[in-house]
């Protein structure tokens, strides 16, 4: 750990591991997490880097990158971070995501924003109303960061941060999802309940628009030392879809019991 609170972790992947990013398909990385600096300078040049490399994009730091460009099917995607930290591209500060998200949208044909934010465990599934502080620090009104983002022309909004999934909402005809917790995390974090639950959400949208067509959650679960599997249980659907009724019952769009994200 970094000290001697048991909150304060330090995490590196080795270097080597980088192709396995590419591989899998990513061509975006968020940098704009509590973890991009444990490792000072150098481990964020490093990252870099390594991302680079691998001909994978990168946002989220303060002063670095600020965001991104990928053309597919002749579309350009503009991609963007942020993060809580005083090292990142803050969330808190709209003044700053107005700009970037702004700038993606005259430049760009879909916008897609990703922020690191929320208090973080089992306790903190619902999305609360205002600002969250966790740890002493403010990790954001999440709500109005999500809507003010899709104001500005964003039209995907996803979040991560506080290891637990949490409601997903259609607002102006734009897709938000405001946790999407955990993934592949089989070592030293709990993994028990909804700690365990690892959904992969793939949605449609006009490429003309933006505007959300319909989505799918892909239900894994996860095992300490093995890692994301499919989940027949499908518990992190109706984990998502009791706390989309309960937290946003205002969305556009609504999931049922087979995953399915669908306009109301």
């Amino acid at each position: 750990t970094k000290g001697s609170d048991p909150y304060s972790y330090s995490f590196r992947t080795p270097t080597s591991f980088a192709p396995r990013l590419r591989e899998v398909g990513f061509d975006f990385m968020s940098m704009a997490n509590n973890h991009a600096n444990d490792f000072g300078l150098h481990g964020i040049e490093s990252t870099e880097q390594c991302l680079r490399q691998q001909g994978i994009l990168f946002a989220g730091i303060e002063g670095r990158v600020e965001s991104a460009v990928i053309e597919r099917c002749g579309k350009k995607i503009g991609l963007c971070a942020f993060g809580h930290n005083s090292y990142t591209l803050k969330h808190t500060d709209l003044q700053v995501v107005g700009r970037i998200v702004d700038d993606l949208a005259s430049r760009c044909d879909l916008v897609i924003v990703s922020f690191h934010g929320g208090a973080e465990g089992r306790t903190k599934s619902h999305l609360p109303q205002g600002s969250e502080t966790f740890l002493g620090e403010n990790r954001g009104s999440l709500r109005q960061l999500a809507h003010f983002c899709v104001d500005h022309g964003a039209d995907v909004v996803y979040g991560h941060g506080p290891h637990v999934v949490r409601a997903v909402e259609v607002y102006k005809g734009r897709f938000i999802a405001y946790s999407l917790g955990n993934f592949c995390t089989p070592y030293n974090v709990s993994l028990t309940g909804i700690s365990g639950y690892a959904p992969l959400v793939e949605i449609g949208i006009d490429p003309k628009t933006g505007r959300f067509l319909s989505g799918q959650i892909h239900p894994f679960i996860q095992t300490r030392g093995v890692g994301p599997r499919t989940d027949s249980n499908r518990s992190v659907i109706t984990e998502m879809k009791q706390l989309s009724e309960a937290d946003v019952p205002q969305s556009q769009a609504t999931v049922r019991a087979d995953g399915a994200i669908v306009l109301k």
